[in-house]
């Protein structure tokens, strides 16, 4: 049977149906079908972080519509506000009839830092440890084997001499990571490299710890958005001076950013990766020319059409942590069909880029809050009481009414069960 994310109405069905749908999709077990549904072990959460007295429960929803370099996925994201999932799903739609979204990704390459300090001779050391850079390659190999074994392992050095307060010595090791986010691996091989260079320059070592500006492991997408999908040329003409105000100005930068990584985050959450180490890589990497810019570009093709792209740090993986301790983690990657942590990252960039069109189409057309709210409205029903069909029929009212406050859906609520 062919797959398809395509599925019309999902958002209508009910919980249990969305999962029915979800299972026959990715071929989910009994054992995943029960990571979303029943309570995690206590024991398992008691492993993860010191000090356990609980959880707290991220929704985890999918994402519809997404056809990626030709391949027909669904997308789980862990987020609390509300819209987020709906307006990825309708991008991912507008970008279907255009062929969807085309990724690519540089080698899973990660950056370990050592920060060598008081040296005479720092440019004179910097030679000396290029020189040796053999030595420090196969010193830091024989750290772990096993990666080695799966194809990566240590790649290149480079050494920068940094000139403030104290002249120092910055040396990056290279390291391929394969399907691990890769912070254990690249941690260990830098304090094993500590003492050698230390003793090769004289010098005192502080830092050694993996870099989370990962700007060798780039995941990238671009789609076309077809204008009147979008709602004519005057919305692709005001999503690309949405974006130009973005790269002047780093107030709206910032909420532009955001925008990305409403997506890129619930994708990294609900795959059990490091968001905070995909958040700060992402922000940094918008920084890196001195002025903080857009993570996407936006233009507009020879016919008319909206052009999106977004080149971003994706240090995500596999193996490894809550990836593969955790069930709903484990069954969050299993829907999603990859079989690599490059894959993954290239999903999460195309998610990414779909997500920043959402916002940007809304505040282009109906603005920001009327799309929000009305996703919101549902929320604010069941907040104010309203139960089975009554909530519904409160949502429905709120919307038009264009008050989404809990005191009138109380009020609305009162008028129906009179």
């Amino acid at each position: 049977m062919e797959r398809s994310s395509r599925i019309k109405g999902f958002y209508k069905l009910s919980m249990i149906e969305r999962l029915e749908k979800v299972k026959e999709f990715a071929d989910l077990s009994q054992e995943d079908m029960d990571s979303f549904t029943k309570p995690t072990d206590k024991e398992l959460i008691d492993r993860m972080v010191e000090n356990v007295v609980g959880k707290i429960e991220f929704p985890v929803g999918v994402a519809t519509n997404f056809l990626v370099n030709g391949k027909d996925v669904l997308v789980p994201m862990a987020i609390e506000e509300p819209s987020v999932i709906a307006a990825a799903s309708n991008a991912a739609r507008m970008a279907r009839d255009k062929g969807g979204f085309h990724t690519s990704s540089t080698d899973p390459v990660m950056i370990g830092q050592i920060q060598l300090t008081s040296v005479i001779d720092p440019y004179g050391a910097r030679m000396k440890i290029l020189k040796k850079k053999k030595e420090i390659l196969d010193l830091a190999a024989e750290q772990d084997p096993v990666l080695i074994k799966f194809g990566g392992g240590p790649r290149d050095i480079n050494v920068r001499v940094l000139e403030g307060k104290e002249t120092m010595v910055i040396i990056h090791l290279l390291v391929d990571t394969r399907d691990a986010m890769g912070a254990n691996a690249v941690n260990t091989m830098v304090e094993a490299l500590a003492p050698f260079i230390e003793e090769l320059t004289g010098g005192k070592v502080y830092l050694r710890i993996l870099s989370n500006l990962a700007i060798h492991r780039l995941s990238r997408a671009h789609a076309i958005f077809d204008k009147e999908a979008l709602g004519g040329e005057d919305v692709v003409d005001g999503i690309i001076l949405e974006y130009e105000c973005a790269k002047m100005d780093p107030f709206r930068c910032a909420t532009h950013n955001k925008g990305v990584m409403n997506g890129v985050s619930a994708v990294v959450r609900a795959t059990g990766n490091d968001t905070r180490a995909v958040e700060s890589g992402a922000h940094s990497y918008a920084s890196m020319s001195g002025h903080y810019s857009p993570l996407t570009t936006w233009e507009k093709d020879a016919n008319g059409d909206l052009v999106g792209t977004i080149e971003m740090p994706t240090a995500v993986g596999l193996i490894g942590g809550a990836t593969k301790t955790h069930p709903t983690a484990r069954a969050c990657v299993k829907i999603t069909g990859v079989k690599t942590g490059q894959e993954l990252g290239e999903v999460i960039a195309a998610v990414g880029l779909a997500q920043n069109l959402g916002a940007l189409r809304a505040l282009a057309d109906e603005g920001i809050q009327k799309g929000h709210m009305r996703l919101h409205a549902r929320n604010i029903a069941v907040n104010a009481g309203a139960t089975g069909d009554e909530v519904d029929k409160v949502t429905k009212e709120l919307i038009a009414k264009g008050k989404v406050r809990v005191d009138v859906a109380k009020e609305i609520l009162e008028k129906i069960r009179q």
